[in-house]
């Protein structure tokens, strides 16, 4: 990382990736200079035939021209070796060794030509040499050819008209200039994986199953190895954290700021509410009105509306003009009260109406709700005509965090027809939200973020039910008392350690000392509760109050790397991003951060660690402050 510079272009391989590729190289021309040695020492006594000077000489250049390459290869194996991801440093002499080996590929062909000439003339040898010879130059065309496919697949044709990574940063992605630069890039590299994938699959007939096929698998790669597309959202995800933490008000801002947070925006909490302003319900407007400002850093004419009002299926929202992103932004509160708690237990599964073609659009009953409530708002009350009537260029993005972005992911599948450039950016949003058809609408417009280990991106009524399952099946197996098993789980959850070092399952013989399990497990699997069947050890079918349902829109999924301490407020962690299947998110896992990973908070702290080390790390200065990569 980044790709290498080589000819004044951008490459899609990095000077750290050569290693296994030339390991194996290494492995393959060492069996031939071998091979070759020990045809040329055991049969060169047979070479005084005619023609045979020809194919003498040929063994020996080869031999020759086979060490030589071995030893360029086994340099850029060495070399490729060294440094680390973000620092190339030490591999700054990678460029040169590959230009020596690309040039050593020119007298390889000419010899492999010669060679394929000299044995098509029908020399008059002994055969077992001349097999040889033959078995020589197949060998160096097979490698030719390879070599000249890998060419073409790590070939990048944007990687010219790419600007280098230095100048692509945060402030080079605030317009929608810049989005639609990312979409051309975005269609641009799935017409390069289409010509690939047609490349390596040439000799498969083609009709218009196979053009499709190929279409897809192109799409797949190029959303797959898209790391542009990774790093504008991750800072899309960055900056738009900030509206969903400014949703929860002053609480979340004091919690943020325990030292400081009262004083910032003590003022604002002494002046008493204007109508200047469109701010409705709840308490301490004013002082919800502050924390928006600090968190955001807008300023007050740029809200729309404010609303705290929150009651059952009714959360709280706000509207603002995000001139940095020339958005039009509606974030929505996640759980806080009483009234949200109800809202998320609404489990129960209802129809949408949309004006969509799509079967079985069905979502979770209480954000269905509560993003109807908004949508009213939004529509019938006039707001986003008067946010669009003073920046009518602007796009409509929707935030949320939990609770609030599976509101503002409804929001957005709601809104689609009306405003069909809208997006969503969906803070760990609950699992059991949306169908199948639903989930896979949701892609094009919709980005889902989940960290670690976080409950609530893996809670469904389906993973519940498994999980309850697996925890009797526990029970039935356990052979310590359940005292041990608290504190050796409150150890775990504080201090960290390897859970298996405590086990509690019999297993083999030991099972015979369970004489009186306190629950048996069969009996438990077989008396099943009234709306569910244990029928494997998967997330199991509901029955049609409690379909199955999905998360919205494509994920990231920020993993935490090594060890960071157990408590949520230690700050060590490091994190990677990587795009990932909902399907990873299919069980509950348990777990010491599977609570506080969903603490915005701790998102926030996360998405500030990502996108400084992702930035960082994609210009990967070298010693001098130099890109070694590049030459």
């Amino acid at each position: 990382m980044p790709g290498m510079v080589l000819f004044g272009r951008r490459w899609a391989i990095a000077s750290d990736d050569l290693v296994f590729p030339g390991v194996f190289e290494l492995f393959l021309r060492v069996l031939w200079w071998l091979g070759s040695l020990t045809l040329y020492l055991m049969h060169r006594g047979k070479l005084d035939c005619a023609g045979g000077v020809l194919l003498s000489t040929y063994l020996i250049v080869l031999l020759v021209l086979l060490a030589v390459i071995i030893c360029i290869v086994l340099a850029i194996v060495c070399v490729s070796m060294k440094g680390t991801i973000c620092n190339p440093g030490p591999r700054k002499s990678m460029s040169k060794l590959l230009y020596i080996r690309l040039a050593l590929f020119l007298p390889e062909m000419v010899w492999a030509s010669l060679g394929a000439a000299w044995v098509a003339e029908g020399i008059q040898c002994d055969r077992t040499v001349v097999n040889g010879i033959i078995a020589t130059v197949v060998v160096s065309w097979i490698i030719i050819a390879a070599t000249v496919v890998t060419i073409v697949v790590v070939f990048d044709p944007l990687g010219g008209k790419m600007a280098p990574p230095s100048s692509i940063g945060p402030g080079h992605l605030d317009s929608n200039e810049s989005s639609q630069l990312f979409n051309g890039l975005k269609t641009a590299a799935t017409s390069v994986w289409e010509t690939r994938v047609k490349f390596l699959c040439c000799c498969i007939r083609n009709d218009d199953h196979t053009r499709v096929a190929f279409s897809s698998t192109a799409e797949l790669f190029s959303t797959y190895f898209s790391e542009a597309d990774l790093d504008a959202e991750l800072e899309n995800c960055h900056h738009f954290m900030q509206f969903a933490a400014a949703a929860y008000g002053w609480p979340l801002y004091i919690y943020r700021n325990p030292f400081t947070g009262l004083c910032k925006i003590g003022g604002d909490c002494c002046r008493s509410a204007t109508t200047e302003y469109d701010l409705v319900g709840g308490d301490q407007l004013s002082c919800h009105f502050g924390s928006i400002l600090k968190t955001t850093g807008l300023q007050y004419r740029d809200f729309i509306h404010v609303s705290f009002h929150d009651k059952v299926y009714e959360l709280p929202f706000l509207v603002a003009l995000d001139h940095r992103k020339e958005a039009v932004v509606v974030a929505v509160r996640g759980t806080m009260s009483l009234q949200d708690i109800l809202t998320d237990l609404s489990a129960e599964s209802e129809s949408l109406e949309l004006d969509t073609d799509m079967e079985d659009c069905v979502a979770h009953k209480g954000i269905s709700q509560a993003a109807r409530y908004i949508y009213r708002r939004l529509i019938n009350d006039g707001i986003l005509s008067q946010a669009f009537s003073i920046v009518p260029e602007y796009r409509l993005v929707l935030v949320g965090h939990s609770l609030g972005a599976g509101a503002a992911a409804l929001l957005a599948i709601m809104l689609r027809s009306a405003y069909p450039q809208v997006r969503a950016y969906a803070f760990s949003p609950p699992r059991g939200l949306l169908s199948k058809s639903l989930y896979e609408f949701s892609k094009d417009f919709i980005v889902s973020l989940v960290l670690g280990m976080d409950v609530i991106p893996r809670l469904s009524v389906t993973n519940m039910e498994d999980l309850k399952k697996r925890i009797l099946r526990v029970i039935a197996h356990c052979n310590k008392p359940k005292y041990k098993i608290l504190l050796r789980g409150c150890w775990y959850g504080l201090f960290g350690g390897n859970p298996d070092n405590f086990p509690t399952e019999l297993d083999g013989g030991d099972q015979e000392a369970l004489a009186q399990p306190l629950l048996g497990e069969q009996s438990l699997l077989t008396r099943c509760s009234p709306g569910y069947s244990f029928s494997s050890d998967s997330p199991l079918d509901s029955p049609t109050k409690y379909p199955h349902l999905y998360p919205p829109g494509r994920i990231i999924h920020l993993e935490e790397e090594g060890s960071s301490g157990r408590c949520g407020c230690c700050s060590a962690a490091q994190y990677r991003a990587r795009w990932s299947h909902e399907a990873e998110f299919g069980r509950i896992l348990i777990g010491p951060k599977m609570l506080t990973d969903h603490m915005p908070d701790i998102l926030m702290r996360a998405l500030d660690t990502v996108v400084t080390d992702r930035a960082a790390c994609l210009s990967c200065p070298g010693q001098g402050g130099s890109n070694v990569d590049m030459v």
